[in-house]
């Protein structure tokens, strides 16, 4: 048998090549530490390097340019589809050339040699030349030829630490690989050759020239018109330096730090536009700040609850802002912002309606005493006035009845926790802000007011979980966001508050000493949020609610794209009806006598609840009480035999200082008679220095009457009112004197800080 000694040697040779190319496999880079974060339409919105330092967008061949990839493969390799990975015609041309002509003239290598130069550089010798080549014959043998494009794509240098087409079209051109006129893709083309001497950005006239290079050997080669390659030649070549504009830093690195094992990149909901316009409102207003002082915004879409946009800072790139703290996240004290969810509670419990009558008057509950931001009081408020003016005491005291445990944990269950100090239990207080909560999780709460009552935990990734729990009925969300829209006056047509025609449902928070501005609301198809203060919880004073965020948020609100929100039926639950004060009962089954005042409420499941008790007399708002025949004043029948009885509507006690004698005597509420004094104030407060029935009569020449009381007994602070308005705001002064202009009745009363008063009517002849 004839032997064949060659055989063995190439199987020999095919072996140790097999072994070489086992023991040193190429370097395909995989996945990095590098991270895009893009916007749902997967624009950039920030980038990190990767552990190179490397600044690359992954990208792939169905993503760029189709104009680009002809120019690539035309002018780059031609024979890229039909070659092992080396292509020895174009090496020897090339061999030849820069013998004869002493320099390079033409590359010979390959679009796959070059990615084996861009994951393993080599030095330009034939030592690394030749590596180069192992290495493209390993990259061909393991890799799909749409592989190695892509490895090209990613992988190009570009010029500096920007690497891949996609980068640096973002980097230099502001746009992506995908949409490259002629002129881009032709220069992105011829990048990779030197990208340190054609980068645009530096030498724009060398970078024309190699582009224009391209264009021309396209033309020439018929793959493009020579009237499109003419257009192109047009172009002038500049580019800024490679910088990525950050939008949405904070949100980014949210997701940053959040990102599973191996992502490159990062899909959020964010909108590109909608971001951009938020950030360029708040450069807007951020030089009318204080230096120290910071903002945070939030936009969401009611429906599905993703983050349209959100801003963390007011300034990402000025550190004395704390630009890098985001506030979306941070724990503040909420200010009067939990009080759309108390007065919604309350309706679902059948204790209020809309109009329900409730006491703003100096109230003392167990030893918390709160007061008004205005620091003074307006007497009886119906629940939308109370609302939407954010009266502190009627809040308070729907809390009370309600239960601080039982708010709280409704506010939970449905994602907004209060955080209080350690070993601390809710109290009154956490509805005027004695607790902690974040913007995010107000604007989920605040979806409810148009979800049909269902708060919602905001989303930034779409894969994000949909988390849903019940705040209110739908019923009660509809009337508390048209008392927060428009006043929830069912008998009032809606009136825009200008000619937009955005609706917006708002209302306003401020912590204590200033410290943190709110504004939150629901628009259209948006919830929307804003938040205003510093961040180390310094301070501001004169910055509140009503007068810094609430107009940010009502241009965020307008600055919106106007997109079709879900239909706003009223909920079947929801019904409206004329309703009575004081009794707070239905204007149908009120006798006329004992309605004092009639109003149009919405109500909630048919229901009509009655005035709450009163909390200083225990008995009923209807009464009986007795009348002298002649004088018409209050008596009794053992003052006079010959009272009359009549079935009178009482307001509650901590509202009676508050009507003037005339509505007083008109609602049957007239004084005692002087022959039977019965001491008209509830408590231990007395008016001493005028008598009730006094007449009192102007000095000659004089135009008014100086009339000076003193309080004796009553606690806390007094507070002083005539005929039902406050005169002044609280002290503990146990005198004031009033100076009385107008003839006809008059009543001063005296309120202390628990609510108990003392009133004397008496009559001013004309002056």
């Amino acid at each position: 048998m004839r032997r064949h000694p060659w055989r063995a040697s190439l199987a020999l040779v095919l072996s140790g090549v097999l072994l070489l190319d086992q023991l040193f496999p190429p370097p395909i880079p995989r996945d990095g530490p590098g991270l895009m974060v893009v916007a749902r339409d997967g624009s950039p919105l920030r980038a990190w390097p990767d552990s190179d330092g490397v600044w690359r967008f992954p990208t792939t061949t169905g993503k760029v340019s189709a104009r680009y990839l002809d120019a690539l493969l035309t002018y780059e390799d031609r024979w890229f589809y039909w070659h092992p990975g080396i292509n020895p015609i174009a090496m020897l041309r090339a061999a030849w050339q820069w013998s004869v002509n002493g320099r390079i003239v033409s590359g010979g290598s390959t679009l796959t040699m070059q990615v084996a130069r861009a994951i393993e550089p080599v030095p330009r010798s034939l030592r690394g030349k030749l590596r180069q080549v192992a290495r493209a014959l390993q990259l061909e043998a393991r890799l799909s030829k749409r592989e190695i494009l892509t490895l090209y794509l990613n992988h190009a240098p570009m010029g500096g630490i920007v690497e891949g087409v996609e980068m640096a079209s973002r980097s230099y051109l502001g746009k992506s690989a995908g949409q490259l006129s002629a002129a881009e893709a032709a220069l992105l083309v011829v990048l990779p050759q030197a990208p340190s001497r054609l980068r645009p950005d530096r030498h724009p006239a060398l970078a024309q020239n190699a582009r224009d290079k391209v264009l021309r050997r396209m033309a020439q080669l018929g793959h493009w018109r020579q009237a499109e390659v003419d257009d192109a030649l047009i172009e002038q070549v500049g580019a800024n330096p490679p910088r990525l504009a950050w939008l949405a830093p904070l949100a980014a690195e949210r997701l940053h730090q959040a990102r599973g094992n191996g992502a490159t990149v990062v899909r959020s909901t964010l909108d590109r536009d909608m971001q951009v316009t938020l950030e360029r409102m708040l450069s807007d207003r951020v030089a009318q700040l204080p230096r120290f002082v910071s903002m945070a915004a939030l936009v969401m879409d009611s429906k599905s609850m993703e983050i349209l946009a959100y801003a963390g800072s007011a300034d990402f790139q000025d550190a004395r802002r704390f630009s890098h703290v985001d506030m979306v996240r941070g724990i503040r004290s909420p200010g009067s912002t939990l009080k759309p969810f108390l007065y919604a509670m309350a309706l679902d419990d059948g204790i209020v309606h809309s109009e329900s009558l409730l006491a703003d008057t100096p109230q003392s509950f167990g030893g918390y005493d709160p007061g008004n931001f205005q620091a003074s009081f307006s007497g009886p408020v119906s629940v939308s006035e109370a609302l939407q003016r954010s009266l502190n005491v009627p809040a308070v005291d729907l809390l009370e009845r309600i239960g601080p445990a039982r708010f709280a944990a409704r506010l939970s269950s449905a994602g907004l926790r209060l955080r209080l100090p350690k070993d601390a239990s809710p109290n009154l207080s956490i509805i005027l802000g004695g607790a902690g909560t974040s913007l995010e999780e107000l604007v989920g709460a605040y979806r409810s007011l148009a979800a049909g009552g269902m708060a919602g935990t905001p989303r930034i990734t779409p894969d994000a979980p949909v988390r849903e729990a019940r705040m209110m009925s739908a019923g009660a969300a509809f009337i508390i966001r048209s008392i927060l829209e428009g006043g929830g006056h069912p008998d009032q047509p809606f009136v825009e508050s200008d000619t937009s025609g955005v609706r917006l449902a708002w209302k306003t928070g401020t912590s204590y000493g200033f410290r943190d501005a709110w504004a939150l609301g629901v628009a259209g198809p948006y919830t929307m949020g804003v938040w205003i203060g510093r961040p180390d919880g310094t301070p501001n004073p004169g910055f509140f609610g009503a007068n810094i965020a609430a107009p940010l948020l009502q241009q965020i609100a307008l600055a919106m794209p106007r997109a079709a929100a879900a239909p706003r039926g009223r909920p079947a639950e929801v019904t409206s009806a004329t309703i009575c004060w004081p009794l707070g009962s239905a204007a149908n089954i009120t006798a006329p006598a004992h309605c004092h005042a009639s109003r149009s409420a919405w109500i909630l499941n048919g229901t009509i609840p009655p005035t709450l008790p009163d909390r200083l007399r225990a008995r009923s708002l209807l009464e009986t009480a007795w009348f002298d025949p002649v004088s018409g004043l209050r008596t009794t029948p053992a003052c006079n035999p010959a009272a009359q009885a009549r079935e009178v509507a009482r307001w509650p006690s901590l509202l009676e200082a508050w009507l003037p004698a005339a509505q007083r005597q008109q609602r049957g509420l007239t004084s005692w008679s002087p022959d039977c004094q019965q001491g008209g104030s509830v408590g231990s407060i007395k008016l001493m220095g005028l008598k009730n029935g006094s007449r009192l009569k102007a000095a000659p020449g004089q135009g008014q009457i100086v009339v000076t009381l003193d309080a004796v007994g009553g606690s806390g602070t007094h507070y002083w009112l005539l005929d039902g308005q406050q005169t002044a705001n609280g002290s503990r002064t146990a005198s004031q004197a009033f100076s009385l202009t107008a003839a006809g009745p008059h009543t001063i009363s005296v309120v202390d800080g628990a609510g108990h008063y003392d009133s004397v009517v008496f009559e001013v002849d004309r002056l």
